[in-house]
C-alpha cells in the first residue's frame, strides 16, 4: 500500500472518511427518520470497534488523514469512549472529530475530552424548546444547550452547530441562529436539506443558501473567511467583530462534487463513495472471511474507482436514494 493512493478518475484526492458506528439514535428528527419504522441493525450486523479500527488503519495507509465519527447518534453505542481513545492513537490521522445530537454531551463531555477529541459538531435546528420537541420528538433542548456551553467552557474548538433550514418549521429563526456566531465562538453551518430515503419532509420545503444568506445579512455584512487544508465543503463567512462564523453547505444550489474528498463507512460495514449514491463496497463480508489488509485496500480502491463525478439531485429525473440518512451517517 502506498500513501496518497486514493485518487479517483476525476483527480480528486479522497483523504476524508466519515465513519458511522451505529444506526441507532435517541431522537427521531423529521428530515432523518422515515415515516414508517425501519428495523434496526442487530449487534452482529454492525462492525465491531476492532473491525472499524482495522479499516481506518488501512485507509490511513492509503492516504486518509481526516476522520469524522457519526451515527445515528454515536454516543449511544456502548464502549464509544474507549473506541475514540484508540482511534486518536492511529498514526497519520491529522483531524478527528465527532458529530452528535448533543443529548448525551453534558454528562459525557469529559470522557470525550479524555479520549483526545477536541472538535465536535452538534446538530441543532431550533432555539425554541416547543419546536425542538416537534422536530426531534423529544424534550431535550435544555440539556443539549447546557452541553454546548460546557463544551465551550472546556475549550473544544471549533464547536460547529449544524442547522437544516426548512420552510414552515425553523425558517423564522434564521436571524437568531446566525446571531449565535456574533455572541459566541460557534461555527454555525446552514446545510441545505438533501432528499433521500423515506423522509417526512417534502422537497418543496427546503431552503437554499442564497435565500438564507439574504435573510441573515440583516445582521450585517458577511465577510469571507479563508479555508484551511482540513476544511470541508462549507463556504465560510463571519460578521464584523463576531466571535464565531457562518458557513453554508450547498449540495443543491451549488454542489461541491468537483472538490469532494469523502468516503463513508456505514455501521453495517459498507464503504460508500458518495452519500447520494447507493453504490457501495461490502467490507464487512471481507473482514469476516478473514481477509488480508491488501484485500481491504482493494475495497477502498474499488470504491474510489466508482465514485461518481457528481450527484443527480438537481436533475428532474434523478432516482431518489433508497438508503436512509440514519443508516449512512450524513
Amino acid at each position: 500500500m502506498s500513501n496518497l493512493a486514493l485518487i479517483d478518475r476525476y483527480n480528486r484526492h479522497l483523504n476524508y472518511l466519515r465513519v458511522s458506528i451505529t444506526d441507532r439514535c435517541n431522537l427521531k428528527c423529521l428530515y432523518c427518520m422515515p415515516r414508517e419504522l425501519i428495523p434496526k441493525l442487530s449487534h452482529k450486523d454492525i462492525l465491531s470497534y476492532e473491525e472499524i479500527l482495522r479499516v481506518v488503519r488501512v485507509g490511513t495507509a492509503l492516504g486518509i488523514s481526516k476522520i469524522r465519527i457519526t451515527g445515528g447518534e454515536p454516543l449511544v453505542r456502548k464502549g464509544v469512549y474507549h473506541f475514540l481513545s484508540q482511534l486518536t492513537k492511529i498514526k497519520g490521522l491529522q483531524d478527528i472529530s465527532l458529530t452528535t445530537n448533543g443529548v448525551l454531551l453534558k454528562d459525557n463531555i469529559r470522557k470525550i475530552r479524555s479520549a483526545n477529541i477536541k472538535r465536535i459538531n452538534i446538530s441543532l435546528d431550533t432555539l425554541n424548546k416547543t419546536k425542538f420537541k416537534h422536530i426531534t420528538g423529544y424534550d431535550f433542548f435544555d440539556q443539549i444547550w447546557e452541553g454546548i456551553h460546557l463544551a465551550r467552557e472546556m475549550e473544544f474548538y471549533p464547536i460547529k452547530i449544524n442547522v437544516v433550514p426548512i420552510k414552515g418549521i425553523n425558517d423564522d429563526e434564521l436571524l437568531d441562529i446566525a446571531g449565535l456566531s456574533i455572541k459566541y465562538p460557534f461555527h454555525i453551518r446552514f446545510i441545505e436539506y438533501m432528499p433521500m430515503g423515506s423522509s417526512q419532509i417534502s422537497n418543496d420545503r427546503h431552503l437554499l443558501a442564497p435565500e438564507i444568506r439574504e435573510n441573515i445579512q440583516q445582521l450585517g455584512k458577511l465577510i469571507p473567511v479563508d479555508k484551511n487544508v482540513n476544511d470541508g465543503p462549507a463556504e465560510r463567512f463571519k460578521f464584523e467583530s463576531a466571535k464565531g462564523e457562518i458557513g453554508f453547505i450547498r449540495p443543491i444550489s451549488q454542489h461541491f462534487c468537483g472538490t469532494c474528498n469523502r468516503l463513508r463507512l456505514t455501521a453495517s460495514g459498507q464503504l460508500r463513495p458518495c452519500l447520494m449514491s447507493d453504490d457501495q463496497e461490502d467490507l464487512k463480508s471481507l473482514l469476516r472471511k478473514g481477509c488480508s489488509d491488501d484485500e481491504i485496500a482493494k475495497g477502498f480502491l474499488n470504491a474510489v474507482r466508482h465514485k461518481p463525478s457528481e450527484h443527480k439531485l438537481t436533475n428532474d429525473d434523478h432516482a431518489r436514494i433508497s438508503a436512509q440518512m440514519c443508516n449512512i451517517g450524513g
